[in-house]
């Protein structure tokens, strides 16, 4: 079985969740200060993206952090890039920890209309797509953002999200469509009822052979994404935090039957780079496992 075959395998088969370990750059200097390494420690952007690779390989190289919980890891680009333990992090991931890499291919979010962001331009992403199977990488995710429960807007988000599926799909990966609905929209539930309308006549608009995953907030209703999880096109269906603590996050998670989790702050909620090895691998590994039972619904 070849190692695509092998991860596919895994991700739709296998317990566990995925960790989203793919802050970029507006989003880093938050993650690095939760962290306990603050901005006096970089000068420019090179040395900001060092540290948060540091706080990365530290996640990854940690005894908890491995396959037999963890079924994938989202990546940001540059640490795609980067090394750990002398190998690509896509083959690291893979080889040394049983764990299927993806990799954040978005290039951030316009400005909202009708109540959503959609993903900006990103001509060069079958560029990016080629380097990325090239380095072993499954499957790509890609974030766009309701705000509001605007129907023509997010019917607009889906569409988006599709057409660059299609495209990813077309290089021999396997996407994640993430159209997240913000926890603060002010009518949640609604936003949430258009949402799943789109994305099902989508869904069902698709070719047997285009398989696809989709990470979604964790609803207001629970259950709401069951038609979503049980599709045959769909791979899997991740659930993402949303800046719910990791508590609750938890609680909406298990009230959601076949939804696992995807989760990035929630995930390195009270690590800290001035712990010992190991208090940090006892507190990754007590996070790694409340997360774990959360998605075994």
């Amino acid at each position: 079985m070849s190692d695509f075959n092998q991860m596919m395998a895994k991700v739709r088969d296998e317990f566990g969740f995925i960790a989203a370990l793919d802050q970029s750059g507006g989003s880093t200097p938050k993650a690095l200060g939760l962290y306990g390494v603050t901005e006096d420690n970089w000068t420019n952007d090179d040395e900001m993206f060092n540290e948060v690779h540091k706080m990365r390989t530290r996640i990854v190289t940690a005894d908890a952090f491995n396959g037999q919980r963890i079924i994938g890891a989202i990546l940001f680009e540059g640490t795609m890039d980067k090394e750990i333990g002398g190998k690509g992090s896509a083959e690291y991931l893979w080889s040394e920890k049983n764990v299927v890499p993806f990799l954040k291919v978005d290039k951030g979010l316009e400005d909202e209309v009708n109540g959503v962001q959609l993903m900006k331009a990103m001509p060069e992403l079958d560029d990016l797509l080629d380097r990325a199977k090239a380095k072993g990488v499954f499957g790509t995710k890609m974030r766009s953002v309701i705000k509001q429960a605007n129907d023509e807007g997010i019917k607009a988000i889906v569409a988006q999200q599709f057409a660059v599926g299609k495209q990813i799909l077309a290089k021999g990966l396997v996407p994640i469509l993430e159209p997240e609905v913000d926890i603060h929209c002010p009518d949640k539930q609604k936003a949430e009822d258009m949402l799943k309308t789109h994305l099902m006549a989508a869904l069902d608009a698709l070719s047997a052979d285009e398989k696809i995953m989709f990470k979604l907030t964790l609803p207001e209703t629970p259950g709401h994404y069951r038609d979503c999880v049980e599709h045959s096109n769909m791979v899997k269906v991740v659930a993402l935090s949303g800046g719910y603590p990791r508590d609750e996050a938890n609680r909406r998670l298990a009230e959601n039957p076949r939804m696992v989790a995807s989760f990035s702050r929630a995930l390195v909620e009270g690590l800290s780079a001035q712990m010992s090895d190991e208090e940090f691998n006892t507190h990754l590994d007590g996070g790694i496992d409340s997360i774990y039972q959360a998605s075994q619904t």
